[in-house]
């Protein structure tokens, strides 16, 4: 059974469909797999074992009966922990949250249900999604599995790192800064950070609704593109989905040929890593052996990138985690535990102690930026420079088919490395966060190990919408330099 572990979310569904395999036996061996290797890497903060069971025993029950299971028939599946599931604590890694259970499915987390797919649990993150490394987790810090002291990104680090452990083929992470691509780097995965609009937020819990998007990790492309497959087409629960109808996805190495690759001067010019723009520029040059054009272009406006999200994220922020007020949900939790405290003193121990120092911090420069007498000279200004990066995209696209440029400026860093010095984490950002800036779509393909074993990621850029060609050109890359494989501990 442990061999199932190593197979791809295609095959996954095509062997339950074929009954050469159950459902079941695919989530028991995954579950063995969680419970031999999560106390390791530690990437989930609730596993789901016998609602997966449960969940797998239906698809088998599917299949037996001649019914269609679904695109995604009894393929295991994480969760980062900011989405809805019905009847399943929700907390955004946060101990305000606890207790929390929500009680609606997320528009994903139903349409992977109709697809078959089998939920194993929820995975850490940095609190309400705010990091770069899962070390802002109220509960634990996640590790990477490449290198148990190093950190597997963030905020989607539980997801990256269940994936690249083989603790599920496949996970959902959300990106508002680049919170699915650059784990997807650090671990060695591939993750895919949607055009805004095209995938439901309806049931993510917000950290910045302009920004914000849910996204697949996968060990494969095609996996990637199956799963969003599913997830994504147009929601009218969401009032920012876009109207766009739901199709299936599958990628074309050959769709390559005659594409013109856009190289963006400013990402190159300094504060990359050598042995990552190596990287990056080899996987360039695979790409013109495969027919691809190479042409450098510029992003002038890009430089204001950091700086303009650290102003919009944490105002729209502010606004979002106002609800979180200490009286509704941890307030609650706190009351229920029988400390024995007043109604007093619960409160004012939830509102203390309810949000990290992360989250406090961006509550604090959102509320400022929004401030009167700053509105304009702080927010007004990023929105106004916002639409700069947006036409900088757009220019650029005239020229080029695709963008490249490195995930991450580094290699993965090690545990508590970063943490005291915020601005230096924030800037381990600087190649993700434009694309949510400007809504286009993006993904993190792995291109290969630094000289001490650890993943590096090349990130493609693609108009909006235009995920099929962003797919199709990750394939080609995949088909030809297979990703590498994470070895089993000794």
């Amino acid at each position: 059974m442990s061999e199932l572990t190593t197979w791809s979310a295609a095959r996954i569904a095509e062997a339950v469909r074929a009954r050469e395999v159950k459902a079941e036996e695919v989530a028991e061996a995954h579950l063995k797999r969680i419970r031999t290797e999560d106390p390791r890497v530690r990437a989930f903060v609730r596993v789901l074992a016998e609602d997966a069971l449960e969940m797998a025993r239906e698809v088998d029950a599917k299949v037996a009966e001649g019914k269609d299971p679904g695109r995604l028939a009894g393929v295991p599946i994480a969760i980062k922990d900011n989405m809805n599931i019905r009847g399943v604590e929700t907390t955004c890694s946060s101990r305000i949250l606890e207790g929390y259970k929500a009680p609606y499915d997320a528009t994903v987390i139903e349409r992977l249900r109709l697809a078959g797919a089998v939920f194993l649990g929820k995975t850490n993150m940095d609190e309400f999604a705010m990091g770069s490394s899962t070390e802002n987790s109220a509960f634990f810090a996640t590790k990477n599995p490449w290198d148990l002291e190093r950190v597997p990104g963030g905020s989607s680090g539980g997801s990256a790192a269940a994936v690249a452990s083989r603790m599920a083929p496949v996970a959902l992470g959300s990106d508002t800064g680049g919170s699915i691509r650059q784990p997807a780097a650090f671990c060695g995965v591939a993750g895919l950070k949607p055009t805004y609009g095209l995938v439901s937020r309806y049931g993510l819990v917000a950290f910045a609704s302009s920004l914000d998007q849910i996204g697949p990790l996968a060990r494969t492309i095609d996996d990637a593109a199956l799963v969003l497959s599913v997830i994504s087409g147009f929601d009218p629960l969401d009032s920012t989905s876009a109207p766009t109808p739901a199709r299936a996805y599958k990628p074309d190495p050959s769709a390559i040929k005659g594409l013109t690759l856009g190289l963006p001067k400013e990402c190159f010019s300094g504060g990359v890593d050598a042995e990552t723009a190596e990287a990056v520029l080899a996987a360039v040059k695979v790409y013109e052996s495969l027919g691809a054009k190479v042409r450098e272009v510029s992003l002038p406006n890009s430089k204001y990138a950091v700086s303009t999200y650290y102003l919009l994220a944490p105002s729209e922020a502010s606004a979002n985690l106002a609800r979180f007020d200490g009286m509704r949900y941890g307030f609650s939790a706190v009351r229920e535990g029988g400390d024995g405290l007043s109604l007093l003193e619960a409160y004012e121990k939830t509102r203390g102690e309810g949000f990290g120092p992360e989250v406090k911090r961006r509550i604090m420069l959102g509320t400022y930026a929004l401030s009167s007498g700053y509105y304009d000279a702080y927010y007004g200004k990023a929105q106004r420079v916002r639409t700069l990066i947006k036409r900088d995209f757009d220019e650029a696209f005239k020229q080029v088919d695709l963008l490249v440029t490195p995930t991450a400026p580094t290699p993965p860093f090690k545990l508590g490395e970063k943490v005291s010095d915020p601005l230096q984490m924030y800037l381990g950002d600087v190649f993700t966060i434009p694309c949510n800036i400007a809504g286009i779509a993006g993904m993190s393909v792995p291109c290969g190990l630094s000289r001490a074993g650890l993943p590096l990621g090349l990130q493609l850029l693609s108009r909006p919408f235009e995920e099929a060609a962003l797919l199709s050109a990750a394939r080609a890359y995949e088909a030809a330099r297979p990703f590498p494989v994470l070895a089993e501990p000794a």
